[in-house]
C-alpha cells in the first residue's frame, strides 16, 4: 500500500539523502505570519518568501527564513506555481503526497492534495463587480485544487520517454528540471513563470498529468517490471465536450503520450504509442441530449491544421500510422470520412480505418486481430527502444501508431492494450523472458497483472478528461463484456452524461484559468457580461433532482431479483428521471453548464 506523507509524524525533519544536480528540495517547510508565507527547503536551506497583501516574492537567506516564531508551522512537499488574479496573487503548494513507484531509479510521487495560498489583501480596493469576478476565478482555483492525475519527481525529468531522454546530452541533468523538461507535457506551466522570474529553481517542480502504473510478475523465477506511464500534453486542455478536435495550430484534445516500459535482468525495453482528438475542426455542444450532435466546422485552414498537426508528429516520431477506429454511420461516419479525405493528402503517414464497434460487436475483443494483421508488418518495422544495464542503446523505435475514437478513452484504450500486449510479447522474447513462440498470456497470473494495469491506465485518463471511469475496461480484463461490467458502464455512462452537461463548463473555466488560455488582468471583460449565467440558478436544482433518480433507479434495479414491486419501482423511477431532463431540455441549452472564459478554443 502506498504510503502518505501528509501529517507523517514519524518522518525526520531533515532529509539525510544530498540533493542531486539540478534536482528539486523534496520537503518543505511553510510558515505563515501574518503578513508573509515563508517556505523553506529542509534540504539545503534555500528559501523564499511571498508577500500576502500584493504577492511580492523575496528570496531570504537560511537566517531570515528561521527568523520568527509568531506564525503557523506545516509541511509540504512542492510549490506547484503562482497565479496572479484581480486582487493579488495565489501560491499552489503540494500538501500531500504518495508514493507512485520509481522511472530509472527515482522515485516518482502522486499528488494526494493541494492548496492555494492567498496574497489577495487587495480584495478590499476593488469595485464590487470585481469582487464578483475575483470570488468566480477564486471558486475555479478550488476546482484546479482537486485536480485528478499529478504526478512528479524531485531529481528526474518524467516529461521524456525513455528513447528521448537516452538520447540527449549527459550534461542536460545538471540543469533544474523544467530546463530539461518539454513543455508539451507540463501541466503547471503556466503558473511556473514568476517562480522562473524569481530564479527559484530548486522550488520548481514540474507536474505531469497521466498515469503512472508499476507491477512486478516472475518469468523463469526472475522478476519481470512493466510500468505504464501516460503524459497529456497541454496545448489543448479541456474537458470531454469542451475541447474536441484541433485548433489552428494543430495541437489536438486529449493528445496522450503512452509508454509502456519492460525490465528484466539488467535490460530496459520501451514501447510508446499516441492518441488524440481527430485533427480536425470540429465541435459537439452539450444540450442534454444523451449524444449531442458531431459539428464539422467549414474553415479554410482546415487542409493546413492537419498538416501541422502529423508534421509535429513525424518529427518528434518518425514513420506514423494512424488508426481511426470511429463508426462508419452517423455522425461519426461523416467526421471519419472528412478525417479520410485530409489523410488522403497527407505524405509519409499511413491511415488505417477499423469500425470497432462493428467489427468487435458483441464485445468480442479478440477480432481486434483482424486490426492488427492490417498493421503488424508497420509496427514490427517501427519496433521498440532497448538499451542494456550499461546504458548501451540495443534498439529504437522509428516510428508511432496514432490511435483516435471519439473521446480517445475507451475503444482506444482497448485498442492501445492489444498492441502493448503484441509488444510486450517481443519485448521479453528479446530479452530472453520468454521463446520465440511463447507469449505472457501463457501465465494468466501474469497475464491478469498486465491486463489491470491497461484497466487502470484507462480509468485514471478518463477520469481527467471526462469525469468518470473508462468504458469497455471488462474487453482489456476478460477479452469479452460481462454483465457486471455492462452494470459499470451504465453507471460510468450516467455520471458522463451527468458531469457533461452541469459540471463541465466550469471544470472548463478552471483550465482555462490555470494553463494561461485566459488571463486575468485590470481592465479586461466580466465572465459575467457573456449573458444567461442566471439560468444557472436552476442547475442545482434540476441536477439534484436528476442525480436523485438515477440513484433512485440504480439501487432498485440492484435489487430487482427480490421481488417485482422493486422492478416496478425501478421503471418509476427512470421515468421521473427521463422526465424531467425532457422538461429541463425543452428550456433551452441555458440549462447546461458552460465555459464564461474562453468557451470553444
Amino acid at each position: 500500500m502506498a504510503r502518505t506523507d501528509a501529517d507523517a509524524d514519524e518522518a525526520p525533519l531533515l532529509s539525510e539523502e544530498p540533493l542531486r544536480p539540478g534536482a528539486c528540495s523534496r520537503e518543505l517547510e511553510l510558515r505563515e505570519f501574518r503578513d508573509r508565507y515563508v517556505i523553506r527547503s529542509l534540504d539545503g536551506g534555500a528559501a523564499f518568501a511571498v508577500s500576502r497583501s500584493v504577492g511580492s516574492i523575496s528570496p531570504l537567506s537560511p537566517e531570515e527564513a528561521a527568523a520568527g516564531s509568531d506564525c503557523k508551522v506545516s509541511r509540504i512537499y512542492g510549490v506547484a506555481g503562482i497565479i496572479r488574479l484581480l486582487a493579488g496573487s495565489y501560491v499552489l503548494v503540494i500538501t500531500s503526497r504518495k508514493d507512485a513507484g520509481s522511472y530509472q531509479g527515482s522515485p516518482v510521487y502522486h499528488v494526494n492534495s493541494m492548496k492555494f495560498l492567498c496574497c489577495n489583501e487587495a480584495i478590499k480596493h476593488l469595485t464590487s463587480q470585481e469582487k464578483r469576478d475575483e470570488a468566480y476565478f477564486m471558486s475555479l482555483l478550488r476546482i484546479a485544487e482537486t485536480t485528478c492525475g499529478l504526478y512528479y519527481s524531485y531529481d528526474r525529468d518524467l516529461t521524456l520517454n525513455l528513447q528521448r531522454a537516452s538520447k540527449l546530452a549527459a550534461g542536460r541533468i545538471h540543469k533544474p528540471l523544467w530546463k530539461q523538461a518539454d513543455p508539451r507535457f507540463v501541466w503547471n506551466k503556466n503558473l511556473l513563470e514568476e517562480l522562473i522570474e524569481a530564479k527559484l529553481d530548486e522550488f520548481i517542480i514540474p507536474l505531469i498529468q497521466g498515469s503512472f502504473q508499476s507491477a512486478q510478475f516472475t518469468l523463469k523465477d526472475r522478476p519481470v517490471r512493466i510500468t505504464l506511464f501516460s503524459r497529456r500534453c497541454n496545448r489543448r486542455l479541456g474537458t470531454r465536450m469542451w475541447r474536441r478536435g484541433a485548433n489552428l495550430e494543430g495541437a489536438t484534445a486529449n493528445f496522450v503520450e503512452t509508454e509502456q516500459l519492460v525490465e528484466y535482468e539488467g535490460h530496459t525495453s520501451s514501447f510508446t504509442q499516441v492518441r488524440g482528438s481527430i485533427p480536425l475542426l470540429w465541435e459537439q455542444i452539450v444540450d442534454l441530449s444523451y449524444k449531442p450532435r458531431l459539428s464539422i466546422i467549414e474553415h479554410e485552414e482546415t487542409p493546413k491544421v492537419v498538416q501541422r498537426h502529423f508534421y509535429d508528429l513525424l518529427q518528434r516520431y518518425g514513420e506514423t500510422v494512424v488508426i481511426d477506429l470511429t463508426d462508419k454511420r452517423g455522425d461519426e461516419g461523416d467526421l471519419s470520412n472528412a478525417f479520410a479525405a485530409e489523410m488522403g493528402r497527407i505524405h509519409g503517414v499511413r491511415y488505417v480505418h477499423f469500425d470497432f464497434h462493428h467489427v468487435c460487436r458483441g464485445g468480442n475483443f479478440d477480432n481486434l486481430q483482424v486490426l492488427y494483421n492490417q498493421i503488424e508488418e508497420a509496427i514490427q518495422k517501427q519496433g521498440y527502444f532497448l538499451m542494456n544495464s550499461k546504458g548501451e542503446i540495443l534498439l529504437e523505435q522509428s516510428g508511432v501508431v496514432r490511435s483516435n475514437c471519439i473521446d480517445c478513452l475507451d475503444r482506444t484504450n482497448v485498442t492501445q492494450s492489444f498492441l502493448a500486449r503484441k509488444s510486450l510479447d517481443s519485448q521479453l522474447q528479446r530479452m530472453g523472458a520468454l521463446s520465440s513462440s511463447e507469449s505472457i498470456s501463457i501465465s494468466d497470473n501474469n497475464n491478469d497483472v498486465f491486463k489491470k494495469l491497461w484497466v487502470e491506465h484507462g480509468d485514471e485518463l478518463s477520469l481527467e478528461y471526462a469525469g468518470s471511469y473508462a468504458l469497455k475496461g471488462d474487453l482489456v480484463r476478460y477479452g469479452r463484456q460481462t454483465l457486471p461490467g455492462l452494470i459499470k458502464d451504465g453507471m460510468s455512462a450516467l455520471s458522463r452524461y451527468y458531469l457533461n452537461n452541469f459540471h463541465d463548463g466550469v471544470r472548463q473555466d478552471a483550465l482555462d484559468l490555470i494553463s494561461g488560455y485566459y488571463t486575468v488582468s485590470q481592465g479586461s471583460s466580466s465572465p459575467f457580461q457573456a449573458g444567461g449565467f442566471e439560468s444557472a440558478s436552476y442547475l442545482p436544482v434540476a441536477s439534484a433532482i436528476i442525480v436523485g433518480g438515477i440513484t433512485a433507479t440504480t439501487f432498485t434495479l440492484s435489487q430487482v431479483g427480490r421481488n417485482a414491486q422493486h422492478f416496478i419501482s425501478s421503471i418509476v423511477c427512470a421515468g421521473l428521471t427521463v422526465g424531467v431532463i425532457v422538461l429541463v431540455k425543452a428550456n433551452g441549452k441555458q440549462f447546461c453548464s458552460r465555459p464564461r472564459l474562453c468557451g470553444l478554443i
